[in-house]
């Protein structure tokens, strides 16, 4: 062999190594990139499951019942189970009170007989796990839950002109019923800051949620989606209030 010979050789060797060099890496950055879309896909929609909650809580914080009754059966369809309904309902009476809350769990009680009359057997899902804590451990919890969850400890004028409502706060809302498992936190802000978005007045507690909802795992883009399921549905007022509410949120994050 030549020395020209044996240069071609070499070379064409060299490209063919380079070559393979070059496929061997190209695959794991395609499958990178492919899993990083598919992350971002996951964390920045909605569920269907998830769509529904909000839509759920708007309709009972403004007593659309035959709205509600529709949302119910889209949330139960889309896998949210029974006891999980209950649940955002009766978390709710904390926030539109207990006639809206006791209504809308009547309604319920209607959607799931007549599923079953229809031959549709809904998923019960889990009862809580965790035992609530009661006494000063509850409050402590609570503190505990208000705080993550606040994103420092909750204090300001009303609080020291009431005390008390602060406490209820602690060992009731954070404590009894955010202690329960049965629910994940980002559920209930989505199912809270969907009631506070249909009540007109509440603007600086829906700004608080909001901040929340980000707080517990909710990215900005599935806000953005709540409104926009909202405004979809009809619920236009509410659905500019969110977005208000996740402009001045994002605004002033620090």
């Amino acid at each position: 062999m030549n020395n020209t010979t044996q240069i071609k050789v070499l070379t064409a060797a060299a490209l063919l190594v380079f070559s393979v060099s070059l496929t061997a890496h190209a695959a794991p950055v395609t499958t990178g990139a492919s899993e990083m879309n598919q992350q971002q896909t996951i964390s920045d929609t909605l569920s269907a499951r998830q769509q529904a909650i909000p839509l759920i809580a708007s309709y009972m914080a403004s007593s659309q019942m035959g709205k509600l009754n529709a949302a119910l059966n889209q949330g139960l369809d889309a896998g949210l189970t029974v006891n999980e309904a209950k649940e955002i309902l009766v978390q709710l009476y904390a926030y539109t009170g207990f006639p809206r809350s006791l209504n809308a769990l009547n309604e319920l009680m209607k959607v799931v007989n007549e599923r079953k009359q229809r031959g549709i057997n809904d998923a019960q899902g889990k009862e809580p796990v965790s035992p609530i804590p009661v006494g000063d451990e509850l409050r402590r919890v609570g503190t505990a839950n208000q705080t993550k969850i606040s994103g420092a400890p909750v204090q300001g004028p009303v609080f020291e002109f009431a005390p008390v409502i602060n406490q209820f706060l602690q060992t009731h809302l954070f404590g009894d019923i955010f202690a329960r498992d049965n629910l994940d936190w980002q559920s209930r802000e989505l199912a809270t800051v969907g009631a506070l978005a249909a009540t007109p007045g509440v603007e600086a507690q829906l700004l608080s949620h909001t901040r929340a909802s980000l707080r517990v795992g909710l990215t900005a883009a599935q806000l953005r989606q709540l409104a926009q399921v909202l405004r979809e549905h009809g619920e236009g007022d509410a659905a500019t209030r969110v977005e208000q509410a996740l402009q001045h949120a994002l605004a002033t994050a620090k």
